[in-house]
Protein backbone atom coordinates (compact mmCIF):
# COMPACT_ATOMS: atom_id res chain seq x y z
CA UNK A 1 0.00 0.00 0.00
CA UNK A 2 0.85 3.31 -0.39
CA UNK A 3 3.38 4.84 2.25
CA UNK A 4 2.96 8.36 3.08
CA UNK A 5 5.87 8.74 5.03
CA UNK A 6 8.06 7.47 1.72
CA UNK A 7 6.02 9.85 -0.18
CA UNK A 8 6.16 13.03 2.03
CA UNK A 9 10.27 12.35 2.23
CA UNK A 10 10.42 12.22 -1.39
CA UNK A 11 8.21 15.77 -2.16
CA UNK A 12 10.55 19.23 -2.94
CA UNK A 13 11.68 20.40 0.45
CA UNK A 14 9.59 23.57 -0.73
CA UNK A 15 6.43 22.07 -0.49
CA UNK A 16 7.34 20.86 3.21
CA UNK A 17 7.43 24.75 3.66
CA UNK A 18 4.06 25.80 4.25
CA UNK A 19 3.43 24.89 7.91
CA UNK A 20 5.24 28.37 8.63
CA UNK A 21 6.39 31.40 7.92
CA UNK A 22 10.12 30.79 9.35
CA UNK A 23 9.97 27.58 7.67
CA UNK A 24 9.21 28.72 4.14
CA UNK A 25 12.10 31.60 4.71
CA UNK A 26 14.57 29.37 5.68
CA UNK A 27 13.80 26.65 3.00
CA UNK A 28 14.50 29.94 0.39
CA UNK A 29 17.66 30.62 1.85
CA UNK A 30 18.44 26.98 1.59
CA UNK A 31 17.28 26.99 -1.95
CA UNK A 32 18.99 29.89 -3.05
CA UNK A 33 22.36 28.65 -1.36
CA UNK A 34 22.03 25.38 -3.75
CA UNK A 35 21.55 27.13 -6.59
CA UNK A 36 24.39 29.44 -6.24
CA UNK A 37 26.87 26.24 -5.08
CA UNK A 38 25.42 24.40 -8.34
CA UNK A 39 26.11 27.48 -10.54
CA UNK A 40 30.04 27.52 -9.41
CA UNK A 41 30.19 24.19 -9.64
CA UNK A 42 29.32 24.73 -13.18
CA UNK A 43 26.29 21.79 -12.61
CA UNK A 44 23.42 24.10 -12.67
CA UNK A 45 21.69 23.98 -16.45
CA UNK A 46 18.99 26.16 -17.40
CA UNK A 47 16.96 23.11 -18.32
CA UNK A 48 17.92 20.56 -15.64
CA UNK A 49 14.20 20.35 -13.78
CA UNK A 50 15.49 17.42 -11.52
CA UNK A 51 16.42 19.31 -8.57
CA UNK A 52 12.64 19.45 -7.63
CA UNK A 53 10.35 16.73 -7.44
CA UNK A 54 7.13 17.76 -8.84
CA UNK A 55 3.29 16.65 -8.68
CA UNK A 56 3.25 13.55 -11.24
CA UNK A 57 1.05 13.07 -13.92
CA UNK A 58 -1.73 9.91 -14.53
CA UNK A 59 -0.57 8.41 -17.37
CA UNK A 60 -3.54 6.12 -17.76
CA UNK A 61 -6.47 8.46 -18.80
CA UNK A 62 -6.49 10.99 -20.86
CA UNK A 63 -9.25 13.35 -22.34
CA UNK A 64 -8.66 14.30 -26.07
CA UNK A 65 -8.91 18.00 -26.94
CA UNK A 66 -9.31 16.86 -30.61
CA UNK A 67 -9.96 14.19 -33.13
CA UNK A 68 -6.34 15.55 -34.60
CA UNK A 69 -4.31 14.66 -31.10
CA UNK A 70 -2.59 11.69 -31.36
CA UNK A 71 0.47 12.42 -28.70
CA UNK A 72 -1.01 12.15 -25.19
CA UNK A 73 0.76 12.32 -21.74
CA UNK A 74 4.58 13.41 -20.68
CA UNK A 75 8.04 11.86 -20.59
CA UNK A 76 9.01 12.04 -16.47
CA UNK A 77 11.99 10.55 -14.32
CA UNK A 78 12.34 9.35 -10.88
CA UNK A 79 15.62 9.17 -8.69
CA UNK A 80 15.88 5.62 -7.13
CA UNK A 81 17.02 4.41 -4.04
CA UNK A 82 19.11 1.52 -3.25
CA UNK A 83 15.82 -0.45 -2.52
CA UNK A 84 14.28 0.28 -5.64
CA UNK A 85 13.97 -1.86 -8.93
CA UNK A 86 13.05 -0.87 -12.44
CA UNK A 87 9.83 -3.52 -12.21
CA UNK A 88 9.00 -1.53 -8.97
CA UNK A 89 8.99 1.83 -10.96
CA UNK A 90 7.20 0.29 -13.97
CA UNK A 91 4.32 -1.04 -11.34
CA UNK A 92 3.94 2.20 -9.82
CA UNK A 93 3.34 4.20 -12.77
CA UNK A 94 1.62 1.71 -15.10
CA UNK A 95 4.13 0.44 -17.52
CA UNK A 96 5.75 -2.56 -18.11
CA UNK A 97 8.58 -4.75 -17.77
CA UNK A 98 9.95 -4.43 -21.66
CA UNK A 99 8.90 -0.45 -21.45
CA UNK A 100 10.99 1.03 -18.53
CA UNK A 101 13.99 -1.15 -19.73
CA UNK A 102 13.90 -0.54 -23.14
CA UNK A 103 13.91 2.99 -22.07
CA UNK A 104 16.78 2.54 -19.41
CA UNK A 105 19.29 1.58 -21.43
CA UNK A 106 22.76 0.43 -19.44
CA UNK A 107 20.59 0.59 -16.19
CA UNK A 108 20.29 -2.90 -14.04
CA UNK A 109 17.05 -3.46 -13.81
CA UNK A 110 17.46 -5.21 -10.50
CA UNK A 111 20.21 -2.94 -8.79
CA UNK A 112 19.71 0.40 -10.84
CA UNK A 113 21.45 1.91 -7.61
CA UNK A 114 21.27 5.07 -5.03
CA UNK A 115 20.82 8.17 -7.10
CA UNK A 116 20.44 6.69 -10.41
CA UNK A 117 18.20 8.84 -12.83
CA UNK A 118 15.54 6.64 -14.17
CA UNK A 119 12.66 7.70 -17.27
CA UNK A 120 9.57 6.82 -17.16
CA UNK A 121 8.16 6.27 -20.84
CA UNK A 122 4.88 8.26 -19.38
CA UNK A 123 4.20 9.72 -23.00
CA UNK A 124 2.42 7.71 -26.24
CA UNK A 125 1.46 8.24 -29.74
CA UNK A 126 -2.02 6.54 -29.85
CA UNK A 127 -2.14 3.39 -32.53
CA UNK A 128 -3.10 4.24 -36.00
CA UNK A 129 -6.57 2.36 -35.62
CA UNK A 130 -10.01 3.50 -35.09
CA UNK A 131 -10.32 5.30 -32.02
CA UNK A 132 -13.32 2.84 -31.04
CA UNK A 133 -13.51 0.59 -28.39
CA UNK A 134 -10.07 -1.62 -26.85
CA UNK A 135 -7.21 -1.42 -29.08
CA UNK A 136 -4.25 -4.00 -28.66
CA UNK A 137 -1.10 -3.06 -30.13
CA UNK A 138 0.99 -5.88 -29.85
CA UNK A 139 4.46 -4.26 -30.64
CA UNK A 140 4.08 -1.76 -27.94
CA UNK A 141 2.80 -4.55 -25.64
CA UNK A 142 0.26 -1.85 -24.22
CA UNK A 143 -3.54 -1.76 -24.69
CA UNK A 144 -6.09 1.61 -25.53
CA UNK A 145 -9.37 1.64 -24.66
CA UNK A 146 -11.86 4.56 -26.17
CA UNK A 147 -15.14 4.59 -24.47
CA UNK A 148 -18.13 5.29 -26.52
CA UNK A 149 -18.35 9.32 -26.02
CA UNK A 150 -21.74 11.56 -25.38
CA UNK A 151 -22.46 13.88 -27.81
CA UNK A 152 -20.17 17.32 -28.02
CA UNK A 153 -18.29 15.14 -25.49
CA UNK A 154 -14.29 14.92 -25.97
CA UNK A 155 -12.75 11.65 -26.43
CA UNK A 156 -11.14 9.78 -23.68
CA UNK A 157 -8.27 6.96 -23.54
CA UNK A 158 -6.96 5.05 -21.26
CA UNK A 159 -4.32 2.98 -21.60
CA UNK A 160 -2.67 -0.20 -19.90
CA UNK A 161 0.73 -2.07 -19.92
CA UNK A 162 -0.34 -6.02 -21.14
CA UNK A 163 1.18 -9.54 -21.46
CA UNK A 164 0.76 -10.77 -24.97
CA UNK A 165 1.68 -14.36 -26.53
CA UNK A 166 5.42 -15.29 -26.97
CA UNK A 167 7.01 -16.49 -29.89
CA UNK A 168 4.87 -19.90 -31.47
CA UNK A 169 1.96 -18.61 -29.26
CA UNK A 170 1.27 -15.09 -30.84
CA UNK A 171 -2.06 -13.34 -29.90
CA UNK A 172 -3.99 -12.89 -33.58
CA UNK A 173 -4.32 -9.78 -35.31
CA UNK A 174 -7.62 -8.67 -36.50
CA UNK A 175 -11.09 -7.58 -35.38
CA UNK A 176 -12.85 -9.30 -31.95
CA UNK A 177 -15.72 -8.15 -29.75
CA UNK A 178 -15.87 -9.24 -26.17
CA UNK A 179 -18.58 -11.72 -26.06
CA UNK A 180 -18.00 -12.63 -21.97
CA UNK A 181 -17.07 -11.38 -18.96
CA UNK A 182 -16.49 -13.50 -15.57
CA UNK A 183 -15.49 -12.56 -12.04
CA UNK A 184 -13.22 -15.29 -9.91
CA UNK A 185 -13.14 -17.37 -13.36
CA UNK A 186 -12.24 -21.38 -13.67
CA UNK A 187 -9.41 -22.16 -16.02
CA UNK A 188 -9.56 -24.97 -18.45
CA UNK A 189 -6.35 -25.99 -19.54
CA UNK A 190 -6.61 -26.63 -23.56
CA UNK A 191 -4.75 -29.56 -24.59
CA UNK A 192 -2.17 -28.09 -26.25
CA UNK A 193 -0.74 -26.36 -22.93
CA UNK A 194 -1.07 -29.91 -21.08
CA UNK A 195 0.80 -31.34 -23.40
CA UNK A 196 3.57 -28.45 -23.32
CA UNK A 197 3.86 -28.94 -19.33
CA UNK A 198 3.40 -32.65 -19.57
CA UNK A 199 6.78 -32.26 -21.27
CA UNK A 200 8.25 -30.09 -18.89
CA UNK A 201 7.77 -32.74 -16.41
CA UNK A 202 4.89 -30.73 -14.99
CA UNK A 203 0.80 -32.09 -14.54
CA UNK A 204 -1.98 -29.79 -14.96
CA UNK A 205 -5.72 -30.49 -13.65
CA UNK A 206 -8.44 -30.61 -16.25
CA UNK A 207 -9.78 -27.62 -14.42
CA UNK A 208 -7.97 -24.76 -12.29
CA UNK A 209 -10.25 -23.72 -9.37
CA UNK A 210 -10.71 -19.59 -9.12
CA UNK A 211 -7.68 -17.97 -6.71
CA UNK A 212 -4.33 -17.44 -5.85
CA UNK A 213 -2.81 -20.35 -8.14
CA UNK A 214 -5.25 -19.39 -11.15
CA UNK A 215 -3.20 -17.46 -13.84
CA UNK A 216 -6.63 -15.99 -15.12
CA UNK A 217 -6.39 -13.85 -12.28
CA UNK A 218 -9.74 -12.54 -10.60
CA UNK A 219 -11.53 -11.09 -13.97
CA UNK A 220 -11.93 -12.63 -17.43
CA UNK A 221 -12.76 -10.64 -20.78
CA UNK A 222 -13.96 -13.74 -23.64
CA UNK A 223 -12.86 -12.70 -27.35
CA UNK A 224 -15.11 -13.59 -29.95
CA UNK A 225 -12.33 -15.92 -30.77
CA UNK A 226 -13.53 -17.87 -27.58
CA UNK A 227 -9.75 -19.00 -26.84
CA UNK A 228 -8.35 -16.09 -25.83
CA UNK A 229 -9.26 -13.93 -23.19
CA UNK A 230 -8.33 -10.08 -21.78
CA UNK A 231 -7.71 -11.27 -18.50
CA UNK A 232 -5.55 -10.75 -14.99
CA UNK A 233 -2.41 -12.66 -13.73
CA UNK A 234 -1.57 -14.08 -10.70
CA UNK A 235 2.32 -13.41 -12.12
CA UNK A 236 1.88 -9.53 -12.54
CA UNK A 237 5.91 -9.15 -12.83
CA UNK A 238 5.15 -10.82 -15.94
CA UNK A 239 2.71 -7.57 -17.64
CA UNK A 240 5.13 -5.72 -20.34
CA UNK A 241 6.51 -9.25 -21.52
CA UNK A 242 5.24 -11.31 -23.91
CA UNK A 243 5.24 -14.50 -21.53
CA UNK A 244 1.16 -15.96 -22.50
CA UNK A 245 -0.52 -18.71 -24.99
CA UNK A 246 -2.05 -15.96 -26.68
CA UNK A 247 -4.23 -14.02 -23.94
CA UNK A 248 -3.76 -10.20 -23.52
CA UNK A 249 -3.02 -9.93 -19.61
CA UNK A 250 -3.05 -6.78 -17.69
CA UNK A 251 -1.79 -6.09 -14.10
CA UNK A 252 -4.61 -6.96 -11.58
CA UNK A 253 -5.63 -3.77 -10.69
CA UNK A 254 -5.92 -2.68 -14.25
CA UNK A 255 -8.18 -5.42 -15.38
CA UNK A 256 -10.58 -4.47 -12.18
CA UNK A 257 -11.27 -1.36 -13.29
CA UNK A 258 -11.44 -2.01 -17.16
CA UNK A 259 -13.74 -5.02 -16.23
CA UNK A 260 -16.04 -2.81 -14.90
CA UNK A 261 -15.73 0.22 -17.38
CA UNK A 262 -16.01 -2.24 -20.88
CA UNK A 263 -19.44 -3.69 -21.82
CA UNK A 264 -19.83 -6.69 -23.73
CA UNK A 265 -19.88 -6.38 -27.35
CA UNK A 266 -17.01 -3.79 -27.15
CA UNK A 267 -14.95 -4.21 -30.28
CA UNK A 268 -11.03 -5.13 -30.01
CA UNK A 269 -9.02 -4.49 -32.88
CA UNK A 270 -5.16 -6.55 -32.15
CA UNK A 271 -2.81 -4.06 -34.55
CA UNK A 272 1.22 -4.79 -34.65
CA UNK A 273 2.67 -1.07 -35.14
CA UNK A 274 6.41 -1.05 -33.45
CA UNK A 275 6.88 2.71 -35.53
CA UNK A 276 4.26 5.26 -34.39
CA UNK A 277 4.33 8.68 -35.81
CA UNK A 278 2.20 11.75 -34.49
CA UNK A 279 2.47 15.67 -33.61
CA UNK A 280 2.39 17.98 -30.52
CA UNK A 281 2.83 21.78 -31.09
CA UNK A 282 3.77 21.38 -34.50
CA UNK A 283 7.06 18.88 -33.92
CA UNK A 284 6.16 15.34 -35.51
CA UNK A 285 7.38 12.65 -32.97
CA UNK A 286 8.14 9.12 -33.72
CA UNK A 287 7.48 6.49 -31.11
CA UNK A 288 10.42 3.18 -31.70
CA UNK A 289 9.54 0.17 -30.69
CA UNK A 290 12.06 -3.11 -31.16
CA UNK A 291 10.09 -4.88 -33.70
CA UNK A 292 8.83 -8.11 -32.60
CA UNK A 293 10.96 -11.48 -32.90
CA UNK A 294 8.70 -12.91 -35.37
CA UNK A 295 9.08 -9.42 -37.64
CA UNK A 296 12.51 -8.64 -36.88
CA UNK A 297 13.99 -12.24 -38.43
CA UNK A 298 11.61 -11.06 -41.54
CA UNK A 299 12.75 -7.58 -41.45
CA UNK A 300 16.43 -8.41 -41.29
CA UNK A 301 17.42 -4.82 -39.51
CA UNK A 302 15.36 -3.00 -42.51
CA UNK A 303 13.83 0.43 -41.57
CA UNK A 304 11.68 0.38 -44.42
CA UNK A 305 8.43 -0.32 -41.90
CA UNK A 306 9.30 3.14 -40.00
CA UNK A 307 9.82 4.86 -43.50
CA UNK A 308 6.35 4.02 -44.21
CA UNK A 309 5.46 5.34 -41.42
CA UNK A 310 6.06 8.40 -41.48
CA UNK A 311 5.09 8.41 -44.97
CA UNK A 312 1.67 7.89 -44.58
CA UNK A 313 1.52 10.06 -41.47
CA UNK A 314 3.18 13.14 -42.70
CA UNK A 315 3.36 12.67 -46.70
CA UNK A 316 6.42 13.66 -46.66
CA UNK A 317 6.31 17.11 -46.61
CA UNK A 318 9.50 19.25 -47.65
CA UNK A 319 11.02 19.87 -44.22
CA UNK A 320 8.90 18.42 -42.04
CA UNK A 321 11.05 15.54 -40.85
CA UNK A 322 14.77 15.27 -39.77
CA UNK A 323 15.59 11.63 -41.36
CA UNK A 324 18.83 11.55 -40.30
CA UNK A 325 17.24 12.30 -36.91
CA UNK A 326 14.16 9.89 -37.52
CA UNK A 327 16.42 6.39 -38.34
CA UNK A 328 18.48 7.96 -34.81
CA UNK A 329 15.20 7.12 -33.02
CA UNK A 330 14.47 3.96 -34.70
CA UNK A 331 17.41 2.16 -34.00
CA UNK A 332 17.64 3.65 -30.60
CA UNK A 333 13.89 1.93 -30.02
CA UNK A 334 13.54 3.65 -26.39
CA UNK A 335 9.74 3.20 -27.16
CA UNK A 336 8.70 6.82 -25.99
CA UNK A 337 8.10 9.40 -28.55
CA UNK A 338 11.02 11.72 -29.32
CA UNK A 339 10.71 14.72 -31.66
CA UNK A 340 12.00 13.99 -35.61
CA UNK A 341 11.60 17.53 -36.77
CA UNK A 342 14.36 19.77 -38.33
CA UNK A 343 16.17 21.44 -35.05
CA UNK A 344 14.31 19.76 -32.59
CA UNK A 345 15.39 18.86 -28.77
CA UNK A 346 17.48 15.54 -28.97
CA UNK A 347 16.88 12.73 -26.85
CA UNK A 348 18.94 14.05 -24.17
CA UNK A 349 17.38 17.60 -23.92
CA UNK A 350 13.83 16.02 -23.75
CA UNK A 351 15.20 13.90 -20.56
CA UNK A 352 16.78 16.93 -18.91
CA UNK A 353 13.39 18.67 -19.21
CA UNK A 354 11.65 15.84 -18.30
CA UNK A 355 9.93 16.78 -14.75
CA UNK A 356 10.93 15.21 -11.67
CA UNK A 357 8.48 12.94 -9.46
CA UNK A 358 8.69 11.12 -6.45
CA UNK A 359 9.55 7.34 -6.49
CA UNK A 360 5.83 6.34 -5.21
CA UNK A 361 3.40 8.26 -6.79
CA UNK A 362 0.15 9.52 -4.13
CA UNK A 363 -2.01 6.62 -6.39
CA UNK A 364 0.41 3.74 -6.07
CA UNK A 365 -1.49 0.79 -5.25
CA UNK A 366 1.24 -1.78 -5.37
CA UNK A 367 4.57 -0.49 -4.11
CA UNK A 368 6.67 -3.52 -5.43
CA UNK A 369 6.37 -5.18 -9.34
CA UNK A 370 6.29 -8.81 -7.93
CA UNK A 371 3.72 -8.27 -5.19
Amino acid sequence: MFNQTQYTQDRDFTEASSAGRGGANAALRWCSILLAALALSGCATLHDSHLFVKEPERADRFVLPDDETDVVGDVQVVVARYEDTLPDFARRYGLGHDEIIAANPGVDPWLPGDGTRVVLPTQYVLPNAPREGVVVNLATLRLFYFPKREEGEPQVVVTHPIGIGREGWRTPLGQMRIIQKTENPTWTPPASIRRERAQRGEQLPGVVAAGPDNPLGAHAMRLSRPQYLLHGTNKPFGIGMRVSHGCIQLYPEDIERLFAEVPIGTKVTVVNQPYLVGSRAGEVYLEAHAPLAEDEKRWKGSLKPMEKAIEAETADGPGIVDWEKAREVALGARGFPLPISPGSPGLEDVVARARRVPRIPPWAEVEGGET
